[in-house]
Order: structure tokens, then sequence, then C-alpha cells
């Protein structure tokens, strides 16, 4: 397949504010790096939101004919809750309300994480660093930026010395935040006597007695800041500049404000080109999360278990619903919602399928493939906008059944072409798989059943019409027929 040209692609950075023309710091590669969860308990449906989005990131740049190295962390160093300088270990807490080793929380939790991804068709990362694997190099971080004399020990802890930075540097710069306002608006709390001002934060932590993820450090028996890790992890796997850096819109700050300082304090550049952040997935209109118990677990929607909804939800299904709306923008998840995109998404199948079966024509009537196929390449142009290239798929969608109803008519090398260029759209490109519902134990196998040997009948009867109709109508009722020279079979699409 012909690929689009890769100099078309803009991308909204949020470091300037606005759609850049995508330049790759080195020709035909992309360095990306996505912030990963926290393995403390199971990942919610908002969490995965931010990893789709990357997903579609990193399809479309593979189409694009660019090598991707894909990097994404895994937080199995617990940073303490609120991501505070004083408080609790997450990872810990969770083992010791269980009374388990942290490890176990991690694994478990770790491999919810992979399993739930792998539902939704996520394809997974290059390399996948966890924190734990990395404290050598992480201490490692925390000695250069002493070094520099951006950061002060105290009483076994280290903490980066915001002030000083900005003396020549901008904190802020991601996020918009004025140092000035900063500090006018802290006010100085418990656990944090130790630090020069309330800005500055935490690149190792001394462990007190009861902590149980602990390491040897030059300052003492400790754990490395949250912060640290992903500009540790993110360089040493894709150097000291690399392409895009991705996250949640929430990590913004001070998270990613504090590796952009944390990296300029090493290697005295910006150490990332661009910045994409994706939007929250709200409940009840507030953003999920789970340390307020505003969530709603993936299991939970695709064995309907949750009282909010009425039914279950196909992981495609789910997924469709979340690719109806630009990653950069604020969605609500709702059953009336899902209900809306299952009708969507088992109509645009249904029509895929469909299409297979379609007559042909000398030529083709009703709709300009090119044209239609640039629209829908400019779509994922503009900022990889999936709303846009599925409003185009409902185009071609109405055009298919025109054609089966002989209003409109396509040739055979339009169809061959047509279902070519859907299937990229769909299947490689928004991931979305066909639903493979098996009805084999299934009493609605026995329904299918007698209404292909009802179709049977009006074909022995030469009513054409109602075979068809029979054979249509379960076809948008997702059950497609397939005769052959043992007679009709069918499949659920």
């Amino acid at each position: 397949m012909k690929r689009y040209n890769q100099h078309h692609l803009k991308i909204y950075n949020s470091l300037s504010g606005k759609k850049e023309e995508f330049e790759p710091l080195s020709e035909g590669q992309i360095g990306l790096y996505v912030c990963g969860p926290t393995v403390y308990n199971k990942v919610h449906l908002g969490n995965l939101r931010t990893f789709l989005s990357f997903d579609i990131v990193t399809r479309y740049l593979r189409h694009l004919e660019y090598s991707v190295r894909y990097v994404r962390n895994i937080t199995d160093v617990g940073h303490l809750e609120q991501d505070a300088d004083s408080g609790e270990d997450r990872i810990s807490k969770k083992a010791r309300l269980e009374s388990v080793e942290p490890m176990q929380i991690v694994q478990r939790y770790t491999v919810d994480f992979h399993q739930m991804l792998n539902l939704l068709n996520c394809l997974p990362p290059d390399i996948e660093p966890s924190a734990t694997g990395h404290i050598i190099e992480q201490i490692e971080t925390v000695k250069q930026i002493i070094d520099k004399g951006l950061a002060y020990e105290v009483n076994g802890s280290v903490y980066f010395d915001v002030l000083k930075y900005n003396e020549t540097n901008n904190y802020g710069i991601l996020s918009g935040r004025n140092l000035e306002d900063l500090i006018h608006n802290s006010r100085r709390l418990d656990g944090q006597q130790d630090k020069k001002n309330p800005q500055d934060f935490a690149l190792w932590k001394k462990a007190e007695p009861e902590h149980i993820m602990r390491w040897p450090s030059p300052w003492g028996d400790g754990f490395p800041g949250w912060h640290v890790e992903c500009t540790t992890m993110s360089t040493k796997y894709l150097g000291a500049q690399f392409d895009i850096h991705g996250g949640g819109m929430d990590l913004k700050f001070p998270h990613h404000e504090c590796e952009i300082a944390q990296s300029e304090a090493c290697g005295q550049h910006e150490p990332v080109k661009y910045w994409l952040h994706a939007n929250m997935l709200t409940l009840n209109g507030q953003k999920m999360a789970k340390s307020t118990g505003n969530n709603i677990l993936p299991e939970e929607v695709f064995s309907g278990s949750n009282p909010i909804l009425t039914k279950a939800y196909t992981p495609s299904v789910v997924r469709f619903f979340m690719l109806q709306a630009h990653y950069r923008s604020v969605l609500d998840f709702s059953d009336d919602a899902l209900l809306a995109s299952e009708k969507g998404f088992l109509k645009l199948m249904t029509a895929f399928a469909l299409l297979k079966q379609l007559p042909t024509s000398l030529k083709s009537t009703g709709f300009d493939l090119m044209d239609w196929t640039t629209r829908g390449y400019q779509a994922l142009n503009d900022d990889f906008n999936t709303p846009i290239l599925i409003a185009e798929l409902f185009s071609a969608v109405k055009y298919i059944h025109q054609v089966n109803e002989g209003i409109e008519s396509i040739s055979q090398t339009d169809k061959t072409d047509l279902e070519s260029q859907m299937s990229f759209f769909i299947l490689d490109i928004l991931g979305l798989e066909p639903n493979t519902v098996e009805l084999k134990n299934n009493p609605l196998k026995k329904v299918v059943q007698i209404l292909i040997a009802l179709r049977n009948e009006a074909r022995l009867n030469k009513d054409f019409a109602l075979s068809d109709k029979i054979r249509d109508q379960l076809l948008e009722a997702g059950v497609q027929l397939k005769d052959g020279k043992d007679g009709t079979d069918f499949t659920v699409v």
C-alpha cells in the first residue's frame, strides 16, 4: 500500500501550545516514551484511554514507515501517596493491607495491566523498563544533578533546587506556570522541613525504618523520587534527546515539568522535541482516579457487572467508544454512550462484511474513492484525528448500502481497493476487531438455523426477495451467511 507523505503529519505539541509539522530528530527514526502505570492496583478505564491513544500514534507512525522505538515504563517503586515528600509508599501500603510482599503486588497488577491492554488490542511497547530495574542508573542521574550544583542532600534525602535552576532556565516552560506564583501560593507542609523551598522536589528519599522498599545509595538507604525514574529510563533507551514524550494530561505538572528540569540539569538542553498529552476519561463529570474511587474497571465493562451498566460490552466496542473522541478531548463515560458506540460499531462492521458480497459493475458511481482515501489520511495527519476518520468510514458505509440496494454501483477494481483501504483504516490503524462471538453453545444458534431453513425454503419457491431479506437482515444483526456446496453456514461479524 502506498504510504502517505510523512511531511503532511502535524501534531499538537504541548510545549509550544500549537500544532507543528512533525520532523523527527533522525530521518526515518522515532523515539517515543510514554509514562506507564504505577502498579499498586487494577488499571481503570481512564488509565487505559491514555495507552490506547498512544497505540494509535504508534500504529500510524509505523504505517508511515518510520522505525519507532516505543518505550513505556512500569513504576514499581510506589512513589508516595499524592506524590508527596512524606507519607506511605503506595505499593508498600497495598502489600501491608494484603499481608504480601510488595513485589507480589507489582507482579499481580502488572499482569492485570498487560491483560487489559491485550483485550483492547493495544500493541506492546518495544521496551518496558521497570523503576526497580534501574536503581543504579537513577542514583547516577541524581549524582549528575548534584555535581551541576542543582540539588542538595539533607538527612539522607536529595532535593532538586528549583529556584537555583530557574536562575538560568524556565521551570514552568511546559505547564505555563510561573514560579513566582507557585511560591506565592505555596504553604509549608509537615515533612517538608528538610527542603529549602516548598517547590523543591525529591530526587532521592531516605527510607524510614518501616519502609520496605529500599536500596543503598551514597546518601544512605532510600528510594528514588517519582520524577527521576522517567528521566533516567527515557534517556537510557532513547538518548539524551528524543522525539516524542507522551502521557496523561494530569502528568504535565508536576511530573513532566520536573522531567524537563532534571534532563536540562544533566544535559544542558531540552530532552524532548514534542510533548503529547491525552485528556481525561470522566465518570460522573469527574476525573477517573484510583485514589478517589471514582473509576470503573475494564473487566466490569466487559462483564456488565457494574451497576451503572445495562449490559456487557466487548473490548472492541469500548475501544471504538474511546476513539470516537479526539485524544486531547475530555470524554465522559456512560452506559448511553456505550450503547450508541455499540450500535455504531456493529453498523460499521456489518457494512465492512457486506462489502465483500457487493455486486460489481463496469464503473463506479456516487463515490470518489481517491478523494475519500485522501480525506481519511488527512484526518490522521491532523494530530491523529480518529473522530474525523470514523466519520469518513461512515460515509463509506452509506455508499456500501447504496450499492447493495442498487442505488449506486461499484467496479471490481474500486471494490477491491475500498476493501483494502477500509481494512487498513479499521483493523490496522483503529485496531478494531470483528465481534467473533461464538454461538456453538448459545441458544441463538438454533434461531439462526431456523432462519437459514426458512431462507432455503424461500429459495426453493423462487421467492428471492424474501431470501435476500433474511440474509440482509441477519447481516445487519451481525450474522453473516455463507452459501457453499455443503449448504449454508454462518459467522458472527
